[in-house]
């Protein structure tokens, strides 16, 4: 009776599949088929649920099935994220759009992610204020005691990082391995390496041209290739949106989102009033945030569902380009360095608002105008070097307790909602990324106000194929 069940609830699974390939044959837009692969996935992982419960066998059994479509499809993004990454980067100096001002642009945007970061936790205090929310409120069940050991274990493994240790960290001390992205901070190490081979090119190009014009051919040989998969890649999202969303509604502990629902909700305020910073900020430098909104929606949406700024990379570097009007130097960079640098969500609205609730515990009253601005200054400084996967937010809340001397194991008081309040978080943190990237190049006279205002055409983010 189980096996028919699976039978049955994959061949739902096919039949939403086939709905959304049906649609793309119809030639319907590529954002209307990402936010209907959302809406089809709440509904059938939320009909899962009711028909079989959690923990049941047949759902555990179904979602492998789903899984393989939304586990596979961010395999895949993250597949081409390092090449995607290294290509662009090269090609911009072989193409000549990062040739000079290469200082002032990574300053700029690492200024901007950073700054964002600050104000970021400056909004995540208000809105504990604003809620009154204490650590003590939140009951300790054995999840939440196994995950504060697990943190204390974690901090014992980090704790003796200075702040210079971990911009050390991103430096590429072997190249290759950052290429496997076996570290947390790989990408930035790739990104570094591939303006090394940059500025060797425009070295080269000096010496001996018609070396660097082989040199050349090759690159823009291998950023063709690059693309083309990620074009195939791409084409895929509204699946894999649907398949990681009915997972996601099909495995939330709905109890506890109701229990905690303060938490939640204050969490996703503080997170849209960042996300409204960053649109002020888009309006300030003289750019329609409406514009930015409508074409950068359906890479948040991504984002939301998969829980992965890494894998929302090749989204977040086309729609900037293609649909922003940002060149693809600055494009790279900024998508690249947000995976690690001032991610307001998860390493500024987070941490602060965890010192904010935690502090009372251990006598510390967190609204005295030096503990504040304490909390801001900490949680701006150890944004560098978060990763840009699931946990980057209990790796930066871990760093920002440790350093204010707040009891890190109260960082797991959260657990039990913590896949929720990460989906905003994660949008969040892209949004960031692509803000820095947009307002950097306003700033340097790189951005194509034309195509910024102009209608979403889809290419940033996907094909009508």
């Amino acid at each position: 009776m189980s096996t028919l069940a699976v039978i049955v609830n994959v061949g739902i699974l096919v039949l939403l599949v086939g709905l959304l390939y049906w649609m793309q044959a119809r030639k319907v837009s590529f954002s209307v088929r990402v936010f209907s692969g959302l809406g089809l996935g709440i509904l059938f992982g939320l009909g899962l649920m009711a028909a079989y419960g959690q923990g049941s066998e047949v759902l555990a059994d179904s979602l492998e099935w789903v899984n393989l479509v939304g586990s596979g499809y961010v395999r895949l993004l993250q597949m081409v994220v390092v090449p995607l990454v290294f290509v662009s980067i090269v090609a911009a100096f072989t193409r000549l759009e990062l040739t000079q001002n290469i200082g002032k642009i990574s300053l700029l945007i690492i200024g901007i992610l950073v700054g964002t970061t600050a104000i970021a936790a400056a909004i995540g205090i208000a809105a504990t204020s604003l809620f009154g929310l204490e650590a003590v409120q939140i009951e300790q069940g054995d999840a939440e005691l196994a995950r504060a050991r697990q943190l204390e274990n974690t901090f014992g493994s980090i704790q003796n990082l200075s702040y210079a240790d971990r911009i050390l960290e991103l430096l590429p001390a072997n190249p290759f391995l950052d290429f496997t992205g076996a570290r947390r901070t790989s990408t930035i190490a790739v990104v570094i390496f591939s303006a090394f081979v940059g500025l060797a090119y425009l070295g080269l190009k000096r010496r001996d041209e018609q070396a660097a014009e082989t040199f050349a051919k090759l690159v823009d040989a291998l950023y063709g290739v690059v693309m083309g998969i990620v074009r195939i890649v791409i084409r895929l999202t509204p699946y894999g949106v649907m398949a990681v969303m009915a997972r996601v509604a099909a495995t939330s502990d709905y109890q506890s989102i109701w229990q905690l629902g303060k938490f939640v909700v204050a969490s996703y305020v503080a997170l849209l009033v960042t996300f409204g910073v960053h649109l002020l900020l888009q309006a300030m430098a003289g750019l329609n945030p409406v514009a930015y909104v409508k074409k950068a929606l359906p890479v948040l949406a991504f984002a939301f569902t998969s829980r992965s700024s890494a894998a929302t990379l090749p989204l977040t570097v086309r729609a900037q380009t293609d649909e922003l009007g940002v060149s693809k130097g600055i494009a790279n960079f900024a998508g690249s360095f947000g995976l690690s640098i001032g991610q307001n969500g998860c390493a500024g609205v987070y941490p602060a608002m965890l010192a904010i609730m935690i502090a009372p515990t251990v006598g510390i009253d967190p609204f005295t105008p030096s503990f504040i601005l304490s909390v801001i200054a900490v949680t701006a400084l150890s944004s560098f070097g978060v990763a840009g996967v699931g946990g980057g937010a209990t790796y930066a809340a871990i760093l920002v307790l440790s350093v204010l001397n707040l009891p890190v194991g109260l960082a797991g008081l959260l657990i039990s909602v913590e896949p929720l309040i990460d989906m905003g978080r994660t949008a969040v943190n892209v949004s960031g990324s692509m803000t820095a990237g947009v307002l950097t190049a306003r700033l340097t006279g790189q951005l194509d106000a034309d195509v910024y205002v102009g209608p979403a055409t889809g290419v940033g983010v996907g094909t009508q194929a």
